[in-house]
């Protein structure tokens, strides 16, 4: 069976994509960080609807609670073919003159370095140098790594703009060995993760603002990301949808 794993997959488009992935057959490492309870019921709907499962605790800034995760994954039944980098954190609401360096690591370290060595761990077991069968990678970015996120997130942005360069640069690295690297770009997603940032209904503030006139859901990203670890997109690497309502 083929496995997928998917960072931050407790909650919004994470879990999202973890029962899109199930119904289409994969079998869901399901990461989360402190949220057990969330990851499990996630698990919960997989199983319910006949897919299998498993939760697995790791915060990936972490680069040892990373190298333990894939550890585990590799004695699960399968073999590891799908990575969708979804873990990501933001804090609250900023201009750059507010910003610590303290706050800019930390959002780096999961963003950014979490990634990378989310990327390094799978290219290690699908790469046919390495004796795997291939597989594919999606990177979720942000709309803002275009936009920049002025007056509310730059650090962030600027972390999701480093994840598209890794997605270009990694995607030549690995075509030759069986793997595929492309990314996705959501914009204004009705997800929590807003509320982290101090504002929960951001997305209703902005919706105007959006050519479609609304905020998108976690479903419509999840089968943006889908679709680019099919064999229907076999052809495809190195590239990044917009999925942003024509923002």
């Amino acid at each position: 069976m083929n496995i997928a794993l998917i960072t931050g997959a407790s909650r919004g488009i994470g879990r999202a994509t973890a029962i899109l992935l199930a119904q289409m057959g994969w079998r869901v490492a399901v990461n989360y960080t402190r949220r057990r309870d969330a990851a499990l019921e996630v698990v919960d709907v997989i199983e319910q609807q006949g897919g299998s499962a498993l939760a697995i605790q790791a915060d990936i800034a972490d680069e040892a609670q990373v190298i333990a995760m894939f550890a585990e994954i590799d004695r699960q039944p399968g073999q590891l073919t799908a990575l969708v980098n979804n873990a990501g954190i933001l804090f609250q609401q900023a201009t750059l003159e507010q910003l610590s360096a303290e706050r800019i690591n930390r959002v780096f370290a999961t963003n950014v370095t979490g990634s990378f060595i989310c990327c390094r761990e799978a290219v290690k077991r699908m790469g046919h140098h390495h004796g795997g069968k291939g597989g594919a990678i999606v990177n979720v970015s942000s709309a803002a790594s275009r936009i920049g996120a002025p007056g509310e997130y730059i650090d962030y942005a600027a972390s999701k703009g480093a994840m598209d360069t890794l997605t270009k640069g990694l995607s030549l690295e690995v075509a030759a060995q069986g793997i595929r690297v492309n990314g996705v770009r959501p914009g204004f997603i009705y997800t929590e993760m807003h509320a982290d940032g101090g504002e929960p209904q951001r997305v209703d503030r902005l919706a105007a603002s959006i050519p479609m006139q609304r905020g998108g859901q976690p479903e419509e990203i999840a089968q943006a990301i889908a679709w680019l670890l099919s064999e229907d997109a076999s052809y495809i690497t190195g590239s990044i949808i917009d999925a942003a309502g024509g923002r």
